[in-house]
């Protein structure tokens, strides 16, 4: 099988290759310590060893649950904000058709999102959708008690009950959570759902290879087992015992890392495949509330190209130079289509004519690295032979590794997430939450 490989080859003149093996004991140092649990956020480090980890049994388990779902169910509802969802969406986007949704003949149940926001409007919208649907959910949440997938799932589970009566409910309902405390916990053995449990040890945002993003994987009907396959090879390959040279999330998070002491604040992920949006929604969560601390870190975006480059293009040829970009290269596509001939040839496109598509995106993908690169944008590339849940699990794996390593060569913890509280004790006390008395007082005097 093929591989994942990285060339930093554009980061130069701005940062060179010796400057990069410069650091080589210090990110050895970080990755040791990553296996060894020696570093600040030693208590979330569940997910390094996780593939590796995955036995027979809970793969069995996941995956007759999905049968279950996708013999009850025509749609089901993945409840959860943050790493509770979009792990789960970034491989089913990247690994079924672009208008799976539109399919009306289908093996498989369409899988809807919710609990990612507090819109009335979506949700309104959502239960329009479900009205003449068989749906079920699963319920992702450590506590049970975060406001956004809480609020969701009280209004999709009284739905779903008033539907189908209350014991047909308990059916469709799955929930992952904690192994034993939470209020999701005490409903589920309550109301005897089917439940997977959240490590301790894992936080949201590496927890796409736990039941979390596993088990709607599979409902989606992607094979699970290549997904871990290839972030176990992954694993193997960046382990505490592979020498920087080799290890390819090392040097990739020395390079980011090296261009922010340059002033590159900025690095932009960008692919040329519409299928990775959504991984880019996840890995711009992974890197910013891995990172984003102590007033420092790098800022992550994202652009899909080539639609983005008739928008964004234009600044990051010519903007601000505190930026640098990290490609996602697809070497070779799942489907064959050919450019044909056209007599009239009023669109001059002829001279493509027997030219794959893909041929053409190929050249727009160099084309656009070579002019971000004379403009003054350090280009790194990281490509993948193809679009399938094998290399999806080696993509995965390296990003979580290289954030973990980045997180200790900036000197951040990159396992917690203090700043994301802040919104939410203000939320609190505006919507005068009971022990939230004194907040209130205060947040009103402001007002």
């Amino acid at each position: 099988m093929g591989k994942l490989n990285l060339n930093i080859n554009d980061v130069a003149p701005w940062v060179t290759k010796a400057e990069v093996n410069a650091m080589d004991a210090l990110a050895t140092v970080a990755n040791r310590a990553l296996h060894e649990g020696t570093l600040p956020g030693s208590d979330f480090l569940g997910w390094v060893n996780l593939p590796s980890s995955i036995t027979e049994a809970q793969i069995e388990e996941i995956e007759e649950s999905a049968v279950q779902l996708r013999t009850l169910c025509d749609v089901v509802v993945v409840v959860g904000i943050g790493g509770s969802y979009l792990g789960a969406k970034a491989v089913i986007d990247a690994l079924t058709s672009s208008f799976d949704w539109l399919e009306t003949k289908r093996e498989n149940p369409v899988v809807v999102y919710a609990g990612n926001n507090i819109s009335e409007d979506y949700l309104h919208e959502l239960m329009e959708y479900l009205d003449d649907k068989s749906f079920g959910i699963i319920n992702i949440s450590k506590s049970g008690t975060t406001t956004e997938p809480a609020l969701s799932f009280r209004i999709l589970k009284n739905e779903l009950e008033k539907k189908v009566g209350r014991d047909e409910a308990r059916k469709r309902i799955v929930a992952i959570t904690d192994a034993s405390k939470g209020a999701l916990r005490t409903l589920a053995v309550k109301e005897e759902y089917k439940t997977f449990v959240i490590p301790d040890d894992v936080g949201g945002r590496y927890s796409v290879l736990t039941p979390v993003g596993l088990l709607p994987i599979a409902v989606a009907g992607i094979n699970i087992r290549l997904l871990v396959q290839g972030a176990l090879e992954m694993e193997k390959k960046t382990d505490q015992t592979t020498p920087f040279k080799d290890n390819l999330a090392a040097i990739y998070a020395v390079t980011r890392n090296e261009l922010y002491k340059k002033g590159k604040k900025i690095e932009i992920l960008a692919n040329f495949h519409p299928k990775l949006q959504y991984f880019a929604e996840w890995w711009k969560q992974l890197f910013g509330e891995s990172e984003g601390k102590e007033n420092k870190g790098i800022f992550n975006a994202a652009v899909n190209f080539t639609t983005d480059l008739h928008s964004m293009g234009q600044w990051i040829q010519e903007g601000e130079r505190t930026i640098f970009e990290t490609t996602i290269s697809i070497d070779t596509p799942n489907k064959k289509m050919t450019i044909p001939h056209d007599q009239a040839d009023l669109d001059g496109l002829n001279y493509l004519e027997g030219k794959r598509v893909d041929e053409v995106n190929k050249m727009a993908e160099l084309g656009t690295r070579i002019a971000h690169v004379d403009g003054g944008v350090p280009n790194i590339v990281v490509s993948i032979p193809e679009l399938t849940p094998y290399y999806i699990g080696q993509l995965i794996y390296f990003f979580e590794k290289a954030c973990g390593i980045s997180g200790y060569l900036l000197g951040v913890n990159p396992f917690d997430q203090p700043g994301v509280e802040a919104y939410k004790a203000n939320m609190f006390a505006l919507l005068e939450k009971p022990g939230f008395e004194k907040e209130t007082e205060e947040i009103k005097k402001r007002l």
